[in-house]
């Protein structure tokens, strides 16, 4: 009996070495699978259900940027860190409880003769002993090929949000904005407006929504609100409110503004030369055009359609307008065409008193980005004309008139354009020969051919005594047109025919 049962014994464990490798390979195996599962459950953890126990690194917090940051600008990286981290964590916790629950079950306490146990638990920690081994370069390279998933999906979205920029950048250049959107308010570029959160309960304010770090074609707000992240993405009932990048201004943009070429045309003159009634009679010029089938024309913005319809009603019952604010004008905006053909005019009317003194004129920065300059010159402004008039004729009302010398406002003006850095010699200049109106019956003085330039410009000299000024603009400019005007409309709305010749010339550059 003492030599049967241990021959029996070790026959059976003879037997069982030939079992043993099974049962230590589906040991190693189960090990191998519950730490893949178990990867997957953190990777799941991790990356969407953001699971507490799985946090080991601070969250971002959007609030502190206004807006989330796009996965692969942060995110990505601080979840791979996780990952690694809960990683070697999860193997040694999974490898550790494997062996402990094999140790009490098969040696500590075992539920069976421990000449049963002890045989199987060698058995099971030779097949953790190996599925520890298999796990771990398993686990590393899962986590590795997730460590170049990011890297190379970190390095496409850079490579997205930098040639998002430069197409929206090459578009910007396209439609005649290289340097940027003109605030009409400081008058400075604005390489890209900042813009609030369309959302009403948030307005967050964002400065840069480029693709980037907060997002490639939609930035997500801190309140979960999409916006748009190029110009070229925005339609026109999606264009968000612009606003001034610069410290000091921070004013809105006009909401057309940077999605369609841009026109500024200032007008010079002096205190009431007539630069209010004739910017009104020009855009009511083109307002008369787009009725009878010309380009289409709408007012940019709310202020500039209430200004333009309360000088509208000045105009047709031929009254003056008051003179001008002394404080920076803001741009008076409007749209012109339709589709490509689409341009956002702004025609800015100074204080004739800008134009006297030098610290004044200076702040008129909106000249650097234009191309065709208006002088308004006011012929009741020159001694000249006062000394040809016939006293025996009809009246000329001579409260009327620019207290201004033209000579003066023209070489101040220059002086500070040029020192701004615009390029005369390839600038246009526009002469309007203002208040035609007020002269009407008094043919010796006006010129014999009031629409034709070279007749304006030979009265300009030789009646009206400002060849020197003549020669000085022709000199200054690259190019100079004549016009003489009545900035007045007729009881149907219709301008004088002299105003839509000079808008033409003006709008063709």
């Amino acid at each position: 009996m003492f030599v049967v049962v241990p021959a029996l014994y070790l026959f059976a464990l003879f037997l069982y070495l030939f079992i043993a490798p099974f049962i230590a390979a589906l040991r190693a195996l189960a090990l191998v699978s519950e730490l893949v599962w178990r990867y997957f459950r953190l990777l799941n953890g991790v990356l969407r259900l953001r699971t507490p126990e799985f946090v080991t690194i601070p969250p971002y917090r959007p609030t502190e940027e206004l807006a989330h940051r796009n996965y692969f600008y942060g995110p990505a990286t601080r979840d791979l860190r996780q990952l690694l981290t809960q990683g070697r964590r999860l193997y040694a916790r999974t490898v550790a409880d494997a062996f402990r629950a094999v140790s009490a079950a098969q040696f500590s306490a075992p539920t069976t003769h421990r000449a049963v146990s002890v045989p199987y638990g060698l058995t099971l920690c030779a097949g953790l002993g190996a599925g520890a081994a298999l796990g771990a370069p398993l686990l590393a390279l899962l986590l590795g090929l997730h460590a170049l998933g990011v890297a190379v999906l970190a390095a496409g979205a850079r490579l997205t949000a930098l040639a998002l920029r430069t197409a929206d950048r090459t578009v910007m250049v396209l439609r005649g904005l290289p340097r940027g959107i003109l605030c009409r308010s400081c008058y400075e570029r604005v390489p890209y407006p900042q813009y609030d959160c369309p959302r009403t309960s948030c307005r967050r304010r964002h400065v840069d929504i480029r693709p980037g770090t907060f997002g490639l074609f939609r930035r997500r707000c801190a309140c979960t609100e999409r916006i748009p992240t190029l110009l070229m993405l925005m339609s026109r009932d999606a264009r968000l409110s612009g606003f001034c990048v610069h410290e000091n201004c921070g004013r809105p943009l006009n909401p057309d503004a940077g999605h369609m070429p841009e026109l500024v045309l200032p007008l010079i003159g002096g205190r009431a030369a007539g630069k209010t009634q004739l910017m009104a009679a020009m855009v009511k010029a083109m307002q008369n055009a787009a009725e009878n089938g010309g380009p289409a024309v709408r007012l940019a913005d709310q202020e500039s359609s209430d200004t333009q319809q309360l000088l509208n009603e000045i105009l047709e019952i031929q009254g003056h307008t008051r003179p001008t604010g002394k404080a920076l004008p803001q741009g008076h905006s409007l749209v012109r065409g339709t589709g490509r053909g689409e341009r956002l005019i702004h025609i800015f009317d100074t204080a004739g008193e800008r134009f006297v003194n030098r610290e004044e004129t200076d702040a008129l920065r909106y000249v650097r980005a234009a191309g065709t300059f208006v002088l308004v010159l006011d012929p009741m402004a020159v001694d000249a004309f006062w000394t040809r008039l016939d006293p025996t004729g009809p009246h000329v009302d001579r409260t009327l008139a620019s207290t201004v010398d033209p000579e003066d406002v023209f070489s101040r003006s220059v002086q500070s354009i040029r020192t701004m850095g615009t390029r005369l010699d390839k600038a246009r200049l526009a002469v309007a020969v203002s208040k035609k109106d007020l002269l009407t019956g008094r043919p010796a003085l006006l010129p014999d051919r009031p629409d034709d330039s070279d007749t304006i410009r030979d009265w300009l000299c030789e009646q009206l005594g400002v060849r020197n000024l003549v020669k000085t603009m022709e000199l200054e400019f690259g190019e100079v047109r004549f016009f003489c005007t009545a900035a007045v409309a007729d009881e149907a709305g219709r301008v004088d025919p002299s105003v839509p010749v000079l808008m033409e010339w003006c709008l063709s550059e």
